[in-house]
């Protein structure tokens, strides 16, 4: 979906796209009836969010890279709800909300001082020319990556251990995706802010902090990405009530279930630490390929292998069109020309000529010799009369 940065950062944040998780919350009630169902919701979730994740890895285009982790984190929530945790999937659907518009702001602010710009491989060292931008940034991309005590890293925590407790391996899929997640975002954020200045003479004179109109939803959603977390805080840190969300959530939908999984504590601190350590160590790692080695994107011809799979997204959109596109439009081609064109349109057309056809025939009358019209006004006078004696006297 391409359209102006405020719109993707409504759409791709919390309305529109997140319509099916509210779907599967509301019908929970049914949906706790079809436990087949849910195995398909949460196994399509999870498949869902390891492919939008490696796609990923290699778009360059910044709003591109934001629209497949929102792909991603739908599926991370997909997952939450075919295990029966729709209290966690809601809960990382809120947070999200906060982080995702964030970034699409942020990446909207980016653009905005790069002069159209969205290609990260142009861009570079813009944390001393978008101060502001860049700090808000930085608790955005924090947030969605996990980071400790942010509010991604307790909705995504609550996540990982409704799934662990259903399936641990499906856990540890998920845990993959996190971290696919965080090497994405840590990527695009190196890249865009970090390094020398990688665009032309004319974008580097063009860079300017954004007005503040714009900056102002960024620090507040700064604030809510950050303390975000606090509405649905994990019971071992404040018990049941910092349940907050998911017992609001409980009053008012039927078959609502807060969290779907009853862990020790010393599991879920377990669990809790495994995924701390996976984000810190996606920092380190990206902060040493993309900061200090400077290993920038190729481009996308000389990519070879699943690197050049994932950079033209596996070909779904070729796909899609082969299958899809192509067929419904040759499709709609042949019945507009034998359906629309010969048998709509002839019988409108029709319609449409006899009125025509017939004044034409008419208008030979109107010709303005006065012999002629004496001519049929004796004609009329005959057939009156040959009528009156073959009906009767009556007729006249």
């Amino acid at each position: 979906m391409a359209g102006p940065t405020p719109v993707s950062a409504l759409i791709h944040a919390a309305t529109m796209v997140t319509a099916g998780i509210y779907l599967v919350v509301r019908s929970a009630a049914l949906f706790q009836l079809a436990p087949d169902t849910m195995e398909i919701i949460a196994y399509t979730g999870l498949a869902t969010s390891l492919f939008a994740a490696v796609i990923g890895l290699r778009q360059n285009d910044i709003k591109k890279v934001l629209a497949y982790s929102t792909v991603s984190q739908l599926g991370l929530m997909f997952l939450a709800l075919g295990v029966g945790a729709y209290g966690s999937a809601m809960f990382h659907l809120t947070t999200h909300a906060f982080f995702k518009a964030l970034l699409f702001l942020g990446a909207g602010s980016v653009i905005h001082a790069m002069g159209g710009e969205q290609d990260i491989r142009r861009m570079g060292g813009l944390r001393s020319h978008l101060p502001q931008t860049f700090w808000t940034f930085v608790v955005g991309t924090l947030a969605i990556i996990g980071f400790p005590l942010l509010s991604g890293f307790f909705s995504k925590d609550e996540i990982l251990a409704s799934v662990f407790l259903h399936n641990p391996v499906l856990w540890g899929l998920a845990l993959i995706s996190s971290a696919i997640t965080a090497f994405y975002m840590l990527r695009l954020f190196f890249l865009t802010f970090y390094g020398k200045f990688r665009g032309t003479e004319a974008q580097h004179a063009h860079l300017h902090e954004s007005p503040v109109t714009m900056i102002l939803p960024l620090i507040a959603l700064a604030v809510l990405s950050a303390l975000g977390g606090m509405i649905n805080l994990p019971e071992l840190l404040a018990g049941d009530s910092g349940q907050w969300l998911a017992q609001w959530y409980e009053g008012g939908v039927k078959g609502f279930q807060s969290t779907g999984h009853h862990l020790s504590h010393g599991v879920e601190w377990s669990l809790m630490g495994l995924a701390s350590f996976v984000a810190i160590a996606a920092i380190g790692i990206c902060y040493r390929i993309y900061v200090q080695k400077a290993d920038l994107p190729r481009e996308d011809i000389a990519l070879k292998g699943w690197n050049r799979w994932a950079a033209n997204k596996f070909y779904v959109d070729e796909l899609y069109d082969a299958i899809v596109v192509r067929p419904l439009e040759k499709g709609a081609s042949w019945l507009h020309g034998i359906f629309d064109r010969r048998i709509i349109d002839g019988l409108v057309n029709a319609v449409g000529a006899l009125p025509s056809r017939i004044s034409r025939g008419a208008r030979l009358l109107q010709n303005g010799n006065i012999a002629f019209y004496l001519f049929g006004m004796v004609l009329g006078i005959i057939l009156i009369l040959i009528l009156n004696f073959v009906i009767g006297a009556d007729f006249l």
